[in-house]
């Protein structure tokens, strides 16, 4: 019972919407109707501005870290009640209660998830994110690799297998999350970090 009240709690705080939230802030009424359509730092980078989006990304950061930590807190002592707070942070950045079950791809989310549950791991992972970025600037493909990446690592760093499979599950759902942005990155048509967003 522990176990499921600590997903819980872990879904309800990473279905917090702080990209929708900072972005209102800052005079964007909506932006769920702009650019990709997702909430997370990269749309609201390209639809706000720097300010918001680094905002947004340390936010999102932030409560994948929380969510972990109290989440764990609250399942008691036992592996699976971080790692499952992981994954249900995630999905509570992906499809917010709040949003209508709408929400952003879980990148940041799952960092910050990921820092708590297998830290070491995100060290490559954050080295071919950005390396792959300043080379291509498609975020969406140096996020897409960071986040295979880090069940790799952390099962090769000998991370507990319950948290190699969250990593895992967390990098299924960020490739799910971006399935629009493989079809573009595919066809040659991906948008590229810097360039401003139309209206959806």
């Amino acid at each position: 019972m522990r176990l499921v009240l600590g997903a819980v709690v872990a879904y309800l705080i990473g279905a917090i919407p702080i990209g929708f939230v900072i972005a209102r802030a800052f005079g964007i009424a909506d932006i769920r109707r702009h650019g990709s359509g997702a909430i997370g730092a990269t749309n609201v980078l390209r639809t706000a501005g720097k300010t918001p989006a680094i905002l947004t990304l340390v936010g999102d950061v932030a409560k994948g870290a929380v969510a972990v930590s109290v989440g764990g807190y609250v399942a008691g002592v036992t592996p699976a009640g971080p790692a499952l707070a992981a994954v249900a942070a995630v999905v509570g950045n992906c499809w917010s209660v709040f949003l209508g079950f709408r929400g952003g791809k879980g990148v940041a989310t799952g960092l910050g998830a990921m820092l708590r549950l297998v830290p070491w791991a995100i060290v490559p992972a954050a080295i071919v994110f950005v390396a792959v970025v300043a080379t291509t600037r498609y975020v969406s493909l140096g996020s897409l690799l960071g986040a295979v990446g880090v069940p790799v690592v952390a099962l090769v760093l000998g991370y507990p297998g319950v948290s190699v499979a969250a990593a895992g599950v967390v990098a299924l759902v960020i490739v799910a999350r971006h399935h629009e942005n493989i079809t573009r990155l595919l066809s040659g048509t991906e948008n590229r970090v810097g360039r401003r967003a139309k209206a959806a």
